[in-house]
């Protein structure tokens, strides 16, 4: 049975096809009904303001099993997901979402806001934090670093 530290260890494979692609290295993997559906961020490649990796694994998902309820779902992300992902996940009714570093200046987990804490949505989704930190933190901090270096924005 594969633990959440081998599927985060997916998303930071997909990541790194993000990043080759010309897109910041963010990975999921969704997992539901014995199935996983794999994407990562393609907002560059599109151009689509809402292509994160998150976006595309739901919808995927959901296009797949011809459902908009993905309840019982599980998603894993490299990087705590946004308030919009966090706004998709609760409606799609996912069950859980497990994530590797945290987002400082735009996660809707913990970090900035709490979409999953709050009271006020209709759906409860347990939160799992920190999966392969280290390594997802890093995968971000070198692709932003070498982007800075290079002068881009």
């Amino acid at each position: 049975m594969r633990t959440d530290a081998d599927y985060i260890g997916r998303a930071l494979e997909l990541g790194r096809e993000a990043e080759r692609a010309g897109d910041v290295p963010i990975g999921a993997v969704l997992v539901i009904a014995g199935r996983a559906f794999e994407a990562h961020n393609e907002k560059e490649r599109r151009p689509d303001p809402t292509a994160h990796a998150e976006m595309l694994a739901i919808r995927a998902a959901a296009g797949a099993l011809g459902v908009w309820r993905l309840t019982g779902g599980t998603l894993y992300v490299t990087k705590e997901p946004c308030a919009m992902c966090a706004g998709a996940i609760v409606a799609a009714r996912l069950d859980r979402v497990v994530f590797g570093c945290r987002d400082p200046k735009g996660g809707a987990a913990g970090s900035v806001i709490d979409v999953f804490a709050s009271a006020a949505v209709n759906h409860s989704v347990a939160v799992t934090a920190g999966v392969l930190e280290a390594e997802t933190a890093e995968q971000l901090r070198a692709f932003f670093q070498a982007r800075r270096a290079a002068g881009e924005p």
